[in-house]
């Protein structure tokens, strides 16, 4: 089935998004590629009992089995080695993109407690949007009874964008709640 955010940039948000960026061809409309989820372990990584409930917490949110993330080489001042456990990652692509920005934009946002919105100023010099979000618990998946630790979270939105603006309306148009600061 056809996630509804999916069918509503195809009949709608490309219109928009072609007459407020002035663009000619429905081709050259900035689009969302992927969306990367990324959990960060800390001290934790080397408990696996630890790791397997941020990978469960994860897959629940995420709807995909995620990836242990792995340091590439050892540091002492951090207490890393190689190849030991640093966190867990998911790319998600297609239909579970669409629904997890719909999850997140309209259930998982407006949880948090004293939320004001995204800053527009995440976005990079690829023009790709990342933010993150301090406690993983707002996502109503996850059973907040049997979370050992509340974790953060960082996402990161790839887009096919070509300048800030196209980025920043594109989040608008799926209804980001994004605060543009004005001097």
């Amino acid at each position: 089935m056809i996630p509804r955010l999916k069918i509503a940039y195809d009949k709608e948000i490309i219109l928009k998004l072609m007459s407020k960026l002035s663009l000619k061809n429905k081709h050259e409309v900035p689009k969302i590629q992927k969306i990367v989820l990324n959990m960060g372990l800390g001290e934790d990584a080397s408990d696996s009992k630890k790791l397997k409930s941020c990978v469960d917490d994860m897959a629940l949110i995420a709807g995909q089995k995620p990836i242990i993330t792995k340091f590439k080489k050892s540091i002492s001042n951090f207490k890393t080695r190689k190849d030991s456990s640093a966190g867990v990652k998911v790319t998600l692509r297609s239909h579970r993109m669409y629904e997890f920005i719909d999850r997140l934009v309209n259930i998982a946002l407006p949880r948090i407690k004293d939320f004001r919105g995204l800053p527009s100023k995440g976005i990079d010099s690829s023009y790709n949007y990342s933010f993150g979000i301090k406690e993983h618990i707002v996502f109503p998946e996850v059973n907040f009874d049997k979370v050992e630790k509340i974790r953060g979270l960082d996402i990161t939105i790839v887009t096919s964008s070509k300048s800030k603006e196209a980025t920043l309306e594109l989040l608008k148009e799926f209804n980001f709640p994004l605060i543009t600061k004005k001097n």
